[in-house]
């Protein structure tokens, strides 16, 4: 596998590949890698195959909402490094990730298929969205990428919406429905969207032992972004400590009882679980939603509160084994 920053940069090397291979293409943010971007994966991964290319996706950091728009834009689904380990897991190649600046958003879009595809990933099949526009002002769409690749010599394919459950009750994958779900709490359905729970990683982290004070020591996750989608309490599963997932109960929020400084945590208790983990990278895996976030009197009726949740996120997570 391999991620690189721009062309100029130096790239970390993940699995061996290289870079001057044809790649089979595809173009977005990719944010959260949900059942829509899995097809496109899936189609990718195929040509690759077939034609002896490698695969390739094209992204960009930030995202561009966050450049024109920063406090309008969406919140994140995954992180730059969730979104690398996701697209791998989907057979991969290759991360292109682009420094999405004032100076590449004036980038035509002309020059984005000439510097980009052509020259920088010797580009022989591209699929992108139907509805995906690239360059400056959004000026390049999928007639644009067509009749370039005609012109220079590399294939063009569309991919089609693609939607979830069936009947009237189908709906769109997208970034934003499943947002919207993890928003509302709704995680099992916004698991559907993903074709997996939704998780957030990071490394453990030193917080303030207060959960230790009041006999419920957690594990501090360090998150990336300081707005994520979904905010609560939740039982959920960890992995990274082991050969097995590891049963908890996840608080994600700003911590009203306790502080007023608006800045989020996610913290885990797991259970039956006694060990060092400063400095480990987790995976936590969020199941169902036991309650929202709440401000309380004070910190004894926060700790029993915390008990009731523990007991329901275990007998929550016993009928799953």
């Amino acid at each position: 596998m391999l991620v690189r920053r721009d062309f100029s940069r130096q790239p970390t090397v993940l699995r061996d590949a290289n870079p001057g291979t044809p790649h089979a293409v595809t173009i977005g943010n990719f944010d959260g890698v949900h059942l829509g971007h899995q097809a496109i994966l899936a189609e990718v991964t195929r040509a690759a195959e077939s034609g002896g290319y490698a695969s390739c996706v094209v992204t960009f950091e930030p995202h561009p909402r966050e450049l024109f728009s920063p406090h309008a834009a969406p919140t994140r689904l995954s992180s730059l490094r969730e979104k690398c380990e996701l697209l791998f897991e989907h057979g991969i190649d290759r991360v292109q990730v682009l420094r999405f600046n004032r100076a590449f958003a004036n980038l035509s879009a002309d020059a984005f298929i000439d510097q980009v595809l052509v020259q920088g990933l010797n580009a022989k099949w591209v699929m992108i969205g139907d509805d995906f526009c690239f360059g400056a002002k959004r000026g390049g769409d999928l007639a644009l990428l067509q009749r370039a690749g005609q012109q220079l010599g590399f294939e063009v394919h569309a991919m089609h919406t693609v939607k979830a459950g069936a009947g009237d009750a189908a709906m769109r994958v997208s970034s934003s429905a499943v947002r919207e779900l993890l928003s509302a709490g709704d995680v099992g359905r916004a698991a559907r969207l993903l074709n997996r729970a939704y998780s957030i990683s990071g490394r453990v982290v030193h917080g303030d032992k207060l959960g230790r004070t009041l006999g419920w020591p957690t594990a501090n996750v360090q998150m990336r972004h300081n707005r994520p989608p979904l905010t609560g309490i939740y039982a959920v599963t960890v992995e990274g400590l082991g050969g097995r997932p590891l049963n908890g109960v996840a608080s994600i929020g700003v911590r009203p009882t306790v502080t007023d400084s608006g800045v989020v945590k996610l913290e885990v208790y797991l259970f039956d679980f006694d060990e060092d983990i400063y400095g480990r990278h987790i995976r936590v895996d969020f199941l169902k939603k036991i309650r929202d976030e709440e401000k309380f009197s004070d910190l004894e009726t926060l700790k029993r509160q915390i008990a009731q949740d523990a007991d329901e996120a275990r007998r929550y997570l016993e009928t799953l084994n």
